[in-house]
């Protein structure tokens, strides 16, 4: 019987620092046997609506994410297998025809805002971290990715941010980090932070090979 994989999930709000802690894990851990997952992957597509009815959408409410598309990829990635991740155009809201093909590796990081809503995705993930950032920092951060990196306007972000992105945080996020394992202040510079979650990815991957 082959070796199941490891599953790590980061979650906490928008702009927090969850990427940045997933990177150093990937950095520190060797891009070889970990593999970085995000759930902005896996929007639903939108592409049977209106460019209006699109920009109408709640996209920080659990129903905007295809989760039942994620527990299949994580079960199939943490059985050794390869996975067609979706690529998703935040322009347009719209999947890819393309797909990203991932796998196999021995240890699956996963990021996102609503990864610990789902208990079925929950009860897949050994390691359970939240990153806690005060909001005033995870809004500037919002900002210039938004702004920089999709092509959106300042007015645009904060109206979203005023009318979804808080209200969601404090009904689904927030409340989320009650599962957490650990949760860590600062994001990716909280060094000590990073290395208590390696050392327990080191420690779990031990027992993986003991077993």
């Amino acid at each position: 019987m082959s070796k199941r994989g490891i599953l790590i999930g980061i979650a906490g709000g928008s702009g927090s620092g969850k990427t940045l802690i997933a990177k150093n894990i990937y950095g520190s851990l060797g891009s070889d046997q970990v593999v970085r997952i995000c759930q902005d992957s896996y929007y639903k597509d939108l592409s049977h609506l209106t460019p209006e009815e699109r920009n109408a959408r709640n996209f920080d409410h659990p129903e905007a994410i295809d989760t039942a598309l994620i527990i299949d990829h994580m079960n199939a990635l943490l059985n050794g297998e390869t996975i067609q991740q979706p690529i998703y155009d935040f322009v347009s809201h719209t999947r890819s025809s393309e797909h990203t093909p991932i796998g196999p590796h021995s240890i699956i990081v996963l990021e996102g805002i609503l990864i610990f809503d789902n208990s079925a995705l929950r009860d897949l993930m050994d390691i359970k971290v939240y990153v806690d950032t005060d909001a005033d920092v995870r809004l500037i951060r919002r900002l210039r990715r938004d702004i920089i990196e999709r092509g959106r306007t300042m007015e645009s972000v904060i109206e979203q941010y005023e009318m979804s992105v808080r209200p969601m945080h404090m009904q689904f996020v927030e409340p989320s980090k009650r599962y957490a394992d650990l949760i860590v202040p600062e994001g990716g510079y909280n060094k000590v932070a990073i290395d208590v979650i390696k050392t327990k990815i080191e420690a779990l991957l031990r027992e993986e090979n003991a077993g």
